[in-house]
């Protein structure tokens, strides 16, 4: 295997924005179908618990990065109400103009930025919480994403990541999510967007991604401290909750 240039990498994260504009009108449809709205717990349980661990009746700011369509900030915004905790600025990050414009349709208390977790204009310590729900495994430079989590996010601040990690499917359960996940999601997921391609790199992606644990090693790598790490719906989708250190 040769060595990764910059401009491969450049070039592959081009075309996983492309990929993205282009089930952009869709994406939201395809989600709750295909996860049958058991993601919408995901992303509840995972604001839950980095608002616990955070535990302050007041934030600066949430950034969420991939941010996609905008679901995460609307759950993020909804928990924070219930958890009786003032967010005074919300701000989506993705490199899709596609997705941006539909979250913009979607969440009007958010300010958004087009750019890639590698580099945003974000200013340094400026975030309690940065998060990424089902993002980080399409960033190809990970571990200068993780650097720029860190620095942009405040003393004691949390970096919150849900995510699809790679698992080590043996059991009879585990072959049927496998199936699931490698044959049925891509033709589903094909057939509401008209992007076969798309839904069949999702399994492929996460296939080829890290396991949990290996990802927190980069997230201690990149100077945070782990909070938290569990697994939902039979390993299915992970949650890693690490902490930049207070100064």
């Amino acid at each position: 295997m040769g060595i990764e240039t910059l401009e491969d990498k450049g070039l592959k994260q081009q075309k996983i924005v492309e990929m993205f504009d282009d089930i952009a009108d869709t994406y939201d449809l395809a989600n709750r179908v295909l996860s049958m709205g058991i993601d919408i717990s995901w992303r509840k349980k995972a604001c839950d618990k980095s608002l616990e661990i955070l535990n302050k009746r007041s934030v600066m700011q949430i950034t969420d990065v991939a941010t996609g369509t905008g679901d995460l900030l609307l759950m993020w915004r909804e928990r924070a109400k219930c958890a009786g905790v003032k967010i005074d600025r919300y701000v989506g990050v993705d490199p899709s103009k596609g997705m941006l414009e539909v979250a913009r349709k979607k969440v009007d208390f958010a300010d958004f930025v087009e750019a890639k977790a590698q580099a945003m204009p974000i200013a340094d310590e400026s975030s309690d919480i940065v998060s990424i729900a089902f993002g980080i495994r399409n960033v190809v430079d990970r571990e200068e994403a993780l650097r720029e989590f860190y620095r942009i996010l405040r003393p004691g601040g949390l970096a919150v990541i849900l995510e699809f990690t790679k698992q080590d499917r043996s059991g009879i359960v585990d072959k049927a999510v496998d199936f699931g996940m490698k044959k049925i999601l891509p033709r589903i997921g094909g057939l509401i967007s008209k992007n076969y391609e798309a839904y069949k790199y999702l399994p492929d992606s996460i296939e080829a991604f890290l396991t949990a644990e290996t990802l927190s090693k980069e997230l201690e790598a990149a100077g945070f401290t782990m909070r938290y790490v569990t697994s939902f719906s039979m390993g299915i989708s992970t949650l890693l909750v690490a902490q930049k250190n207070e100064e």
